[in-house]
């Protein structure tokens, strides 16, 4: 193991034990068996060392999903996509909080790859025609609620003692984001289901049968029927 490597399994391992979810610089270095001048050679400072460690504790868990195997069913992926991110959360309570403290002046690339790995299935979903929105939006309401929810159970437990709630809480959010989850399908939800399944196969369709203008301007359209409320 390199230095660096070394430097970043000290800091998460003293993060995953802090009772205050800190660590100090010094006793990373301790840990680590290097000087603070180290340190400070990789990381620059202190936020930049709890980045790397957020990114490398988020890492652990997306490799998990990377290497996971679809099913045949997007939506089933959805949900346990949804239960897997509380479970991380639960069991990596500093780790989690972290990722989304005000005290890191980046963002961790982690977040981003969540949000990719979340869109995947969306798409999925409305290739099928499963949508009630574009992936971008659902991916954003579903991200959103998962996280509060992870947030409120690690940080509040005698507020929400109920891991159940994140059960509740996404099926909920995929109720209003999935035709196939609601009982009360309109013509409305099924326009804008359309209007997003043919959004989302637009840029792969080989040959483009529309220059690029036509596609933008199509898309365009297709958005505003999807969510008038938002483009409109």
């Amino acid at each position: 193991m390199d230095t660096r490597s070394a430097i970043i399994e000290a800091a998460a391992a003293l993060l995953a034990q802090s009772p205050s979810g800190d660590v100090s610089t010094r006793a990373v270095c301790e840990a680590a068996g290097v000087q603070q001048p180290v340190l400070y050679r990789f990381f620059t400072d202190k936020a930049g060392l709890l980045s790397a460690t957020v990114d490398h504790v988020w890492d652990l868990y997306l490799g998990s999903k990377r290497a996971a195997e679809k099913s045949d069913d997007p939506l089933q992926d959805l949900r346990a996509g949804w239960d897997s991110h509380t479970a991380f959360a639960l069991a990596h309570p500093n780790a989690y909080k972290l990722m989304f403290s005000p005290t890191l002046r980046s963002e961790p690339a982690a977040a981003a790859e969540a949000m990719r790995i979340l869109r995947e299935d969306l798409e999925r979903l409305a290739a099928q025609g499963r949508l009630r929105t574009t992936p971008e939006e659902a991916a954003r309401m579903i991200m959103a609620a998962n996280t509060g929810v992870s947030l409120a159970l690690i940080t509040r437990p005698a507020l929400y003692p109920d891991a159940a709630l994140s059960t509740a809480v996404r099926d909920a959010i995929h109720r209003d984001i999935l035709l196939d989850t609601a009982p009360d399908t309109t013509v409305d939800d099924t326009r804008k289901a359309a209007a997003t399944t043919l959004l989302s196969a637009l840029n792969a369709l080989t040959p483009a049968p529309f220059t690029a203008a036509e596609s933008a301007l199509l898309g365009q359209w297709l958005a505003h029927i999807a969510t008038p409320e938002r483009t409109g």
